[in-house]
């Protein structure tokens, strides 16, 4: 039974490791610049304020605390939401509002501007606390969606899509914002109840979308006022609920000038900001337009990646060799091989989502679809809700199973084989796609889940929870766009191949007119009557004959596509055998408490019931 009064540390709001308060830690000062126990070679994890004991009764009842929850999973929404709702309408969008070749952007810069912020956003909030960085989100986000759901031209779209990347950079940190209110123990659970959150988001996004587009009256701007909603609700809870550590409570066991703002103003990394702002964007942009934008030859795209990647490498020698007082990554997060497995296993298998997302609707549309979008959208959301299904019930279990590490031995193997499996798939075979990808997605959803939750669990020193989180995402991200990238080249290369050779002799052998296979081949990607009626030479047969072509080709290349993933999956399966066994974690204690608008530990005065 917890203490009915909040003790020494919490009244003091010091960030007092529990370790050492119970005689068990090394008990050396970590208030000088420079910290010998906080390598990520140490045994010891530091960093915490209070254990699950020392905490005042009816605290995980409080408004504060579940109103932060609330926040959290609300923000959470509004960031899946404001990309899962309008990738699969952007051609829709483009219609209306253009045509302008540039609508592409609007998911390009919203991706990269998220990749970026998350890193930044977690070492800012680390350093200045955590409260208003996270409104100053929310107020970007209902901004951005104003913005997007107003605009009369692609660029101001664009626009507003930037302010919503920038939002979501603050709501994509759920992680370790939940992560430092709850007992270690619970971290893993933790997320999976945030996971809930995302079922509308990017689990239905392409069904609400559909459903949106399908109604003239409201359109594809119904999109974005519905994701206005979401983001005012979520700012509403993060002001009213939202008081975690202030920047004097954060550096209150710090003395000297390192506890004042003017220290970490003046020795701020404005320089390695620059730098890892500048490269990684830079890099993501040429990554994403190739094959897309531009030919993955063209002097933009290798321009783009080459001096993107040397800005980076800059940027870590610079944090390594450069004189700093506070670099803006700490780079001994990358000596500790439990976090780097689980940044690299969370990135590989996040970029089935995010490649899947994109290749199983256009292989539904083109093989499975019966041209109605209400269907069309149902079968999309296939990969979004088995990923979000694993990542729930892998939270769920991961503590209860135990054995992280051949958790996700385990099921990336699972996930692996389903997907890969999925090169055996025809046209006629819509059921066994749709339960080999449903399986496969959800055994790497389980991967996720367990990854991102090691991701702060591992962090030796939880006052870096919030950069070593916040790094964990960019590096998830710039995976992600690898691997987007590979597969959508791989599939490109192969439709050209597939369409060409076996498409043509198949119209011609049905007796229309070489001339008319151009022509086809344009109807075909359009897939209305009047595209085909317009087609010279065209007949009922050749069309069936045509069509099946075109999808048997379709499939021949999604199957190298399902067959390149082995290749991913292998070099993660050998990352696994690097993965922690994460018991030895799974104390009470806890990094950061909550306080009520006057700076005082939230109390309530029901009965606390202390779940062992």
């Amino acid at each position: 039974m917890a203490s009915n009064k909040p003790s020494a540390e919490l009244q003091h709001h010091d960030h007092v490791d529990s370790d050492n308060a119970t005689g068990l830690g090394d008990g050396l000062d970590t208030s000088s610049p420079v910290h010998p126990t906080l390598t990520a070679t140490s045994e010891a994890v530091i960093g915490y304020e209070t254990d699950l004991t020392s905490l005042p009764k009816g605290y995980f009842y409080s408004r504060f605390f579940l109103g932060s929850m609330l926040a959290v999973g609300l923000g959470l929404l509004a960031a899946v939401s404001s990309f899962g709702y309008a990738a699969p309408i952007l051609a829709q969008i483009n219609d209306d509002l253009g045509p302008d070749p540039r609508y592409i952007w609007i998911s390009l810069v919203y991706n990269a501007v998220l990749a970026v912020g998350l890193a930044l956003v977690g070492r800012l909030s680390d350093i200045f606390g955590r409260r208003y960085w996270f409104i100053g989100g929310g107020v970007v986000g209902v901004v951005g969606a104003v913005v997007c759901a107003t605009a009369k031209t692609i660029p101001t779209l664009i626009g507003g899509n930037v302010l919503l990347g920038l939002s979501s950079a603050t709501q994509l940190s759920f992680h370790y914002v939940m992560g430092e209110l709850v007992p270690m123990r619970y971290r893993y659970i933790g997320n999976a109840f945030l996971y809930c959150f995302t079922f509308p988001g990017s689990g239905c996004g392409p069904s609400i979308a559909y459903a949106f587009i399908q109604r003239p009256s409201v359109g594809w701007r119904g999109v974005y006022w519905l994701i206005l909603g979401i983001e005012g609700a979520a700012l509403i809870c993060w002001t009213l609920f939202y008081f975690p550590p202030s920047f004097s409570k954060v550096h209150a066991s710090e003395r000297g000038e390192r506890a004042t703002k003017t220290y970490w103003a003046k020795h701020f990394d404005y320089v390695g900001t620059f730098l890892f702002t500048g490269g990684f964007v830079v890099f993501l942009l040429g990554l994403s337009w190739g094959g897309s934008v531009y030919p993955w030859k063209s002097a933009s795209t290798i321009a783009s990646i080459v001096v993107g990647a040397v800005t980076l490498i800059i940027f870590v020698l610079w944090e390594i060799y450069a004189p700093l007082r506070e670099p803006l990554i700490p780079m001994h997060l990358f000596k500790n091989v439990e976090w780097v497995a689980a940044c690299v296993l969370l990135g590989l298998g996040a970029g089935v989502y995010y490649a899947f997302a994109i290749i199983w609707p256009a292989q539904a549309a083109v093989m499975y679809s019966n041209g109605n979008l209400t269907y069309l959208g149902g079968i999309s959301n296939i990969v979004g809700l088995g990923i979000i299904f694993g990542q729930v019930i892998g939270g769920m279990l991961a503590k209860a199973i135990g054995k992280t590490k051949i958790q996700c031995m385990v099921v990336f193997l699972l996930g692996a084989i389903f997907l890969a499996a999925m090169a055996t798939t025809t046209p006629e075979s819509k059921n066994l796609a749709i339960a080999l990808l449903t399986v496969g997605c959800f055994f790497i959803g389980w991967n996720e889940s367990v990854c991102l939750a090691n991701a702060t669990i591992c962090v030796r020193n939880q006052r870096e929870i919030g950069v070593a989180g916040g790094m964990a995402g960019s590096i998830r991200a710039a995976i992600c766009a690898v691997l987007v990238a590979v597969y959508s080249t791989v599939l490109t290369n192969r439709l050209t191949e597939t369409v060409s050779t076996e498409v043509p002799p198949a119209l011609i052998n049905a007796g229309l007119p070489q001339s008319s296979v151009a022509d086809f081949l344009a109807a075909v990607a359009v897939g209305t009557a009047e595209a085909f009626a317009a087609v010279p030479g065209i007949t009922a047969n050749i069309i069936a004959v045509g069509t099946q072509a075109y999808k048997v080709a379709n499939s021949d290349a999604y199957r190298t596509v399902y067959l390149s993933t082995i290749a991913f999956s292998g070099i993660a399966l050998i990352l696994t055998w690097f993965a922690p066994n994460t018991e030895k974690y799974m104390s009470a204690k806890i990094v950061a408490t909550l306080h009520n608008e006057h700076g005082e530990v939230v109390e309530k005065t029901e009965k606390y019931e202390e779940h062992a």
